[in-house]
């Protein structure tokens, strides 16, 4: 699992949770989660959540920290949905870990009670995909910035390396485990 931290700012549209975004954009064909920071701004025809679409909301943050992951082992949407939950569970504990005590419900962050985070998941015929985005600024929506966070760049790479760290121990134990059929 690599973990790529962008040098430059990239804007978020939706486009780039498409396949293989990593390997044309950073030559990253492997398992990956990039980071980046950048603003959001999702047109209709790109959202993938059809709650989204059907209510005609609007998806937008002048600043974010961003992940985009991609897995190539098995294109589920329940595995898919699974990872989501994962990275937004690992990005609470580092935010816990930074001082600030969030809650999750579903796929989602809250800090006193307002939402900070959008995310989506979902398949193509070769991979998992998924994006994780947490306000840096935001007027309409809780952001790092409102909650005092003083190095959102720090949290992103932190949270980045987190979830391919964990992914790797997931693989490392998997490799560690007999299949129940060698019981004798």
């Amino acid at each position: 699992m690599k973990c790529i931290v962008a040098e430059e700012r990239i804007d978020y549209d939706g486009s780039q949770i498409g396949s293989l975004w990593a390997y044309t954009k950073f030559g990253v064909q492997d398992d990956s989660i990039v980071c980046f920071r950048g603003r959001c701004n999702i047109p209709i025809s790109h959202m993938i959540d059809l709650e989204d679409r059907i209510h005609g909301e609007k998806i937008e943050s002048p600043d974010m920290i961003h992940f985009i992951v991609e897995h190539f082992d098995m294109p589920s949407l329940r595995l898919a949905y699974t990872r989501q939950r994962l990275l937004a569970c690992i990005a609470g504990e580092a935010l816990k870990d930074a001082g600030f005590i969030v809650s999750r419900s579903g796929d989602d962050l809250f800090f006193k009670g307002q939402k900070l985070s959008i995310s989506i998941a979902s398949t193509s015929a070769v991979s998992c995909k998924m994006h994780f985005g947490i306000n840096v600024e935001c007027e309409d929506y809780m952001s790092l910035n409102k909650m005092g966070l003083k190095d959102p760049d720090g949290l992103m790479r932190q949270i980045g390396e987190r979830y391919a760290a964990e992914v790797e121990d997931i693989e490392e134990d998997m490799r560690k485990s007999r299949p129940l059929e060698v019981f004798r």
